[in-house]
């Protein structure tokens, strides 16, 4: 039994709605589901998504503050007046400046641009920017992915006498700065009709309101802003980045050509991913590690040599970003198993660290959040001021920015959104910040908001899928937030094949078969899952459908992203030369082991070889019983509930059949059996009992005389003549003692010399032998399926 790692939570479409739009649009039932899930009801509606349509670009005037900040642009035009570009350093804000740029250099403008340093002054205004333009000349300042909460900075601008016009797509706040304009669509009383526009969009907006129709390679910009900043590709979104991407195939814009290139991606087939996975991490790195300026460079640089240059750069920062943010997620991993010290995980992660980088502390905080499926903040704490500026990552249950704004006073500075934020605060107040988001936390999350959801759009049979359903479901492209790529479960799908793949062999591929159609799964960086899938399992599936091509062909292929089975499982590790490495790895990917639940397995052997096994030290040990059955060996075993045990490894055999069924009875609920004793030099096999072997023992007995005989003498020697083994040959005898052949006591044995005529079948302990010998037969010398079979027969039996 293998237990998915997210609850699978399936759509349930409307049966009307989608029949209609598969019958009006001539799509597949599964591409119509799809959109009726989606919302995308009507065959109206449906031919706009999947075809598109200029109507969803908005008129840019409708966004509250815009009529008045288009006239002040256009007197700083004419009076050639200095203007401020002010933006912010990650994907989004680096986006934004660069559109204005181009926007500026169409005008013909006098103009400047300002990025804050991450790690040196941290988001949004800051006074002494505003200074430093004032010396420039600088009358007019537009903000872009920044300045809804700038308050005070806002009002230092207006003493200095500049203008501000505001450009945001952030949460506003309760109090909003006093600037000339203020244009972001969450305003209240903004009556624009789609509140989901990244910073990016918004400074396309203005583009659009000063140009009238603004150039097709723009869209390329605001793409990749809107994809980064994780903004709903639906509605003005969905316009935005399909253009980008139509536009981005071939590029005008030597540092996205470049950036692509270094990517591996292939142009003419870029898409919503690339730009999430290849091309926005590399840009965000500018940003985290150096300054995003870089960034900026690539995308309005007109020189081709210089793109290749930028290009490479920002490939080795996010390689040098990628090291850096492992780095912390070892030390705040161990930083709060130190916290917890064998208590519970809290409501909400906070963690802080000196030396810890500003830039990425965010990805570490979503590291975290994915490991243990908690909120999460991660501060790095400045050790000589004591300043903490950290990042939050959260569930769907809680919203973060909510929690924050619940104790606003004890940060410097903070904003965001419900699933992400950024705070300000000093090291001083980290106790009590700590308490107030755990209060926060325990009043609003449930049990079941603790458990992963993964959502899926339709449950499936394999015979319903091909490459032209694939194609049709590329229709719904460009994926992102609100418009995932479509995920499916496939259910009691019958595995053929399980193996590694890729360099360093940490890829896994799967080939799956059911009702006579196949299908390749791939997931990346679960290579490990294949030493514990066997063929022929039944298995379920969740993951994205995709087409694959290779040499001309094009096939079905299933990116995985969960994966469940439902039954029992045996798996045969016998002869395993490093036990303690291959039980810690099937604790990794079986348990799933948080820190606040230890993983639910036993270990069971005859002696005790696994008492100093580095972190097994407190694993559950079991021994067999010399008189029959199991006993806990540590207090952990003693001290554990046996109906939570899942896992029993065997790291011995059992030497007889009551120790065997000792082990079913004592664990009534398991559902994993790994097996991992030695096979081979097994000492003391037994074998079935056979009428002649009997009879033979007993024609030597009687020719060595009535006796008393010494069982330590004889019975080596009497071993060797038969050819069997020692442990055989005192089993024979205990089957002659109970017929009343022989006499044992003493360590002697005499022969008895007119015994009572009985079957050997009427011994109970010849019937043992029979069994236990048959016992080890499977154990030892079985094959897989053979030894698999068994012993879930055998398990069924004993509940």
């Amino acid at each position: 039994m293998l237990q998915s790692q997210y609850r699978w939570r399936i759509a349930e479409p409307d049966r009307y709605v989608s029949d209609e739009l598969a019958r009006e649009l001539q799509v597949s039932p599964l591409l119509a589901s799809l959109l009726a899930n989606r919302g995308v009801d009507t065959p109206e509606l449906a031919r706009s998504f999947l075809h598109g349509r200029d109507e969803s670009l908005h008129d840019p005037f409708l966004l509250l503050g815009m009529e008045k900040a288009i006239p002040r642009i256009r007197e700083a035009l004419e009076r050639k007046e200095h203007i401020l570009i002010y933006g912010d350093y990650d994907a989004d804000g680096v986006s934004s400046t660069a559109l204005m740029i181009h926007l500026m250099k169409r005008l013909g403008a006098s103009y400047d641009i300002y990025i804050p340093h991450r790690s040196n002054e941290g988001y949004g205004l800051h006074n002494h920017a505003l200074d430093w333009a004032h010396q420039q000349g600088v009358s007019l300042a537009i903000t872009v992915d920044t300045g809804i909460s700038a308050v005070e900075q806002i009002a230092y601008a207006s003493a200095l006498g500049m203008d501000v016009i505001v450009t945001d797509h952030h949460e506003p706040p309760a109090v909003l700065p006093e600037a000339y304009a203020l244009i972001n669509p969450k305003l209240p009383g903004c009556p624009y009709p789609f509140k989901g526009l990244a910073g990016v969009g918004v400074a396309l907006k203005l583009a659009q309101a000063i140009l009238g129709e603004v150039p097709a390679e723009w869209f390329e910009i605001a793409a990749i802003g809107t994809v980064a900043d994780l903004m709903p590709l639906h509605d003005e979104n969905r316009t935005i980045v399909r253009r980008g991407i139509e536009s981005m195939r071939a590029s005008a814009f030597p540092g996205i050509e470049s950036l692509l290139q270094i990517s591996g991606v292939d142009m003419a087939a870029v898409s919503s991913v690339n730009i999430a996975f290849a091309l926005a991490p590399r840009i965000n790195a500018s940003g985290r590690l150096d300054h995003a300026g870089r960034a900026v460079a690539l995308l309005t640089t007109e020189d081709a040599e210089e793109a290749d240059k930028l290009a490479h750069e920002l490939d080795l920062l996010n390689k040098e970003r990628q090291q850096v943010v492992n780095d912390i997620v070892h030390q705040a991993v161990d930083m709060l198993e130190a916290k917890m010290n064998g208590s519970g995980l809290p409501p909400v992660i906070v963690l802080a660290g000196e030396g810890w980088n500003v830039g990425v502390v965010g990805i570490v905080a979503s590291k975290l959040l994915e490991r243990y499926y908690r909120p999460t903040i991660i501060l790095d704490m400045d050790p000589e001021t004591g300043n903490c500026k950290g990042s939050a990552r959260s569930i769907p249950g809680l919203d973060i920015y909510e929690a924050l704004t619940d104790c606003k006073e004890l940060m410097h500075h903070f904003g965001g959104h419900p699933s992400a934020a950024g705070m300000s605060l000093h090291r001083d107040e980290l106790e009590l910040f700590e308490q107030s988001l755990h209060r926060f936390a325990t009043a609003r999350l449930l049990p079941e908001h603790f458990v992963p959801v993964a959502e899926a759009d339709a449950e499936c049979r394999l015979g319903e899928l091909n490459v032209s359903v694939a194609e049709q479901l590329e229709l719904m492209q460009p994926f992102g937030m609100a418009n995932p790529s479509p995920r499916l479960v496939l259910r009691k799908l019958q595995l053929r094949e399980a193996r590694k793949m890729g360099k360093e062999k940490n890829h896994l591929k799967l080939v799956l078969e059911q009702d006579g159609s196949t299908l390749d799964v791939v997931a990346f960086g679960r290579g490990e899952l294949a030493d514990f899938l066997q063929p022929g399992s039944l298995v379920d599936v969740l993951g994205e459908l995709s087409i694959n091509e290779w040499n001309g062909k094009r096939s079905l292929q299933l990116m995985l992203q969960d994966i469940q089975i439902t039954a029992s499982q045996v798996f045969d590790f016998r002869g395993e030369a490093n036990p303690v490495a291959l039980i810690e790895r099937y604790i990794r990917i079986f348990h799933q082991a948080s820190a606040d639940q230890a993983p639910v397995a036993a270990l069971v052997h005859s002696t005790s070889p696994f008492r100093k096994a580095g972190s097994l030290n407190d694993g559950r040990i079991w021994v067999y019983d010399k008189t029959g059955g199991i006993l806990p060996e540590n207090d952990s075993a003693g001290l554990m509930l046996k109906d939570t045990v899942r896992t029993v490894f065997l790291l011995d055999p059992p030497e007889t059949k009551e120790q065997f069924n000792a082990l079913w009875m004592t664990f009534r609920r398991v559902e994993n059996i790994v097996v991992m004793h030695s096979i081979n030099g097994y000492q003391g096999r037994l074998e079935a009992p056979d009428r002649e072997q009997f009879k033979r023992i007993y024609v030597l007995l009687k020719k060595m005389g009535p006796g008393p005989l010494d069982e330590k003498t004889m019975l080596p020697a009497l071993s060797r003549q038969c050819s069997i083994s020692m442990r055989m040959m005192s089993k024979v005898l205990e089957v002659f003692e109970e017929l009343g052949f022989v006499h044992r006591a003493g360590g002697e044995l005499s022969f008895v010399p007119n015994p009572p005529k009985k079957e050997l079948t009427a011994s109970h302990r010849f019937h043992e032998l029979n069994e236990t010998a048959e016992m080890e037969r499977y154990l030892l010398d079985a094959e897989t399926s053979q030894l698999a079979s068994w012993m879930m027969s055998r398990l069924k039996g004993a509940s």
